[in-house]
């Protein structure tokens, strides 16, 4: 195991090429999307998995600089919360085909439950920080990032500058983003921070200098009371509005369960329980401004997860009944136009049919 965790390390960028060209050719897969075909889903959620596992060796590796405070490594959430992202959906599609449409649901539930309970823990051990990717991603201090570029600057022998460059932005936060726009995201916030160390060097020396003198003050984790009852509240909004992100697709699941996958009811619900959770955030973190409350400042990482959040949302017009009744209306009406067009018809018509299966999955459409 050690030979093979080694081999990882330093092969990172091949072993990442590879999983991405495995992962693109299970959608090519015969079957994908039937219901009487699980080996693809199977195929496609150990790939998944191996790719998880693979990242958590990456960024566990020792030459890793570690933040001051945090003592020894917890329990890693984050790879428990992408494994069970990979097995639900062989859990929705072996459900589907063993026990019915209707039936899966309670399966599902079960899965989304599990979920919750692994967010919400991951949630309490990072200090209350907000939950990056769903929690995939470990949401660390943006401080502690600059002074591991400042040291591998200066040639610190404590630190591996392979893995600390700006470019290996995974080393900071967990694995890379899998979705689009997360990695657009990634990448942006890349540019900017390479464009801030550049252009102003000073700053970076002070706040380095500064986080030096003080790391146990800039790594104390927060704890329950201290948000909920010192910190006023803002405390309290940003808690409930993390806590209805975390529950939203469970509360969703239960919906469906309850009133049918064809019933407004869980979509309408749905939207309403991400709306209130965005709002009661985005007042958590504003609040400071109007009460000098200065209980939370969102860092670029949970600037960009919010910005994630909201793009999220366009899921919405994928899921039923709105799909059926609006979004498949206007996908079909595009594809009978654009089939008239040699190539491009073909591929219009490729991409309406892996929408169309994808949009049968609730783990592909469901944002959790």
């Amino acid at each position: 195991m050690e030979a093979y965790k080694l081999w990882v390390r330093r092969n990172s960028e091949f072993v990442h090429s590879l999983e991405s060209l495995a992962n693109g050719i299970t959608w090519l897969l015969p079957e994908r999307f039937s219901n009487s075909e699980i080996g693809s889903e199977a195929v496609y959620a150990l790939l998944g998995i191996i790719s998880t596992v693979n990242q958590h060796i990456i960024d566990t590796s020792p030459t890793r600089m570690r933040p001051h405070g945090f003592g020894k490594s917890t329990f890693p959430w984050s790879l428990c919360v992408s494994a069970l992202k990979d097995v639900e959906t062989v859990v929705e599609v072996a459900a589907q085909q063993f026990v019915g449409e209707e039936r899966k649901w309670n399966y599902l539930a079960v899965t989304e439950a599990v979920k919750v309970f692994v967010r919400l823990t991951a949630f309490h051990d990072s200090g209350y920080k907000m939950l990056l990717q769903g929690g995939e991603l470990v949401n660390m201090d943006e401080r502690l990032e600059v002074s591991r570029a400042y040291h591998a600057r200066n040639g610190d022998s404590g630190v591996s500058g392979g893995y600390n460059r700006p470019e290996h932005i995974h080393g900071y936060h967990g694995s890379i983003p899998r979705s689009l726009e997360g990695r657009a995201i990634s990448a942006l916030s890349r540019f900017g921070e390479n464009a801030k160390m550049a252009s102003n060097p000073m700053w970076l020396n002070k706040l380095c200098l500064s986080s030096e003198a003080t790391p146990a003050l800039l790594f104390e984790k927060p704890t329950f009371s201290t948000l909920w009852f010192q910190k006023g509240l803002s405390g309290r909004l940003f808690l409930t509005g993390e806590v209805l992100s975390v529950l939203r697709p469970l509360i969703y699941v239960l919906f469906i369960r309850r009133y049918g996958i064809r019933s407004w009811k869980p979509w309408l619900i749905s939207l309403a329980v991400d709306l209130a959770g965005m709002n009661l955030l985005s007042h958590s973190t504003t609040w400071h401004c109007r009460s000098n409350d200065k209980f939370y400042q969102l860092s670029t990482y949970e600037k960009d997860e919010l910005k994630r959040r909201k793009l999220v949302w366009a899921l919405y017009i994928m899921r039923d009944p709105f799909f059926s009744q609006y979004t498949k209306h206007h996908l079909e009406k595009t594809d009978r136009y654009l089939s008239r067009i040699p190539l491009l018809g073909f591929l219009t018509a490729k991409l309406a049919e892996l929408i169309v299966g994808a949009q049968t999955r609730y783990t592909y459409t469901s944002g959790s």
